[in-house]
């Protein structure tokens, strides 16, 4: 007796050619993808320009400004830093960066504590007149900020606050940058009230309920509002202008005046390089929390 022994085949295998293209979508023309590239590439320069001239105008000498019209300098030198490092009137360059950097970052938390807070009130507790509370503080967008500046002032130095960063900072602590404000009220908006009632549920009261559940989802307005905050306190001249009057307290961009006012001829070397060590930490800060405000915006829909 003899048995036949059949071939073994191997077990068919499913066709992935078709699901590998499916997964790479569909085939881009080259010259395309290459034309866009390039447009990219030229318009990326031309936004980048300006910081490129920056920084090769910190390597011209003073002589060279309103003379050479090219991007190089003719005689590169760094004596620009050294004379922006030694600082103004006997203040070295770091006190002014330090002074900016407190008030930005103290402004920061004072903006994210009290807009956060007072958006958790107005989208979440309900309470007699909080329309029309609400529209007062949007109404407050449409009012120019030179309106009152004269009484600011008057009150402040009437309080013993002139030349300290209290009127610089107490406005950020008391929830008075009503566009931050806005924006948080409409992300808690976005959340739904399904879980504020979880967790009214299991007991938790509006503290909790505001740390767990309204801090996490608004994270994409938090981040931004943080970012816009340190720029514009970093960058703002008027306030300090108005209230600093002592040069150890004076921020960066007042130090950045003192470059062209020290001499009867301005220092366009040093002014050029102050300005872009003052640019410096404005784009650490965004490039930095960049990566969180994309994160944040890509996951701020619900999970189930």
């Amino acid at each position: 007796m003899t048995t036949v022994t059949e071939p073994v085949t191997a077990p068919d295998r499913p066709d992935t050619t078709a699901k590998r293209r499916a997964w790479r979508g569909p085939r881009r023309n080259p010259m395309a993808v290459a034309i866009w590239y390039a447009t990219l590439l030229v318009l990326s320069l031309i936004v980048l320009y300006p910081v490129v001239w920056l920084v090769f105008s910190t390597l011209k000498p003073s002589s060279e400004f309103g003379q050479n019209s090219s991007l190089l300098p003719w005689e590169p030198t760094l004596a620009n830093y050294a004379n922006v490092w030694d600082g103004i009137a006997g203040i070295p360059l770091w006190r002014y960066v330090f002074n900016s950097f407190l008030v930005a970052s103290l402004a920061v938390v004072g903006t994210l504590v009290s807009s956060s807070l007072t958006a958790y009130a107005f989208a979440r507790i309900a309470y007699k007149g909080s329309g029309i509370f609400f529209a007062a503080m949007i109404g407050t967008l449409l009012l120019p900020v030179h309106v009152i500046i004269i009484p600011q002032y008057i009150i402040f130095q009437k309080l013993g606050f002139v030349d300290t960063y209290v009127p610089l900072l107490i406005g950020k602590f008391l929830a008075a940058d009503a566009f931050f404000v806005f924006l948080m009220v409409q992300f808690i908006r976005n959340i739904p009230r399904e879980l504020d009632e979880a967790a009214r549920i299991d007991g938790a009261g509006h503290v909790r309920t505001f740390r767990s559940i309204i801090l996490p989802h608004t994270r994409p307005a938090l981040v931004t509002s943080g970012i816009f905050t340190f720029i514009w306190t970093w960058n703002d001249f008027l306030s300090p202008l108005i209230y600093l009057t002592s040069p150890k307290n004076y921020t960066l961009p007042i130090a950045l005046r003192l470059f062209n006012d020290t001499t009867s001829t301005s220092d366009y070397g040093a002014t050029v390089a102050v300005s872009f060590l003052a640019l410096i930490p404005v784009l650490l800060f965004f490039l930095i929390f960049q990566r969180l405000l994309i994160q944040g915006v890509a996951t701020q829909g619900l999970k189930g």
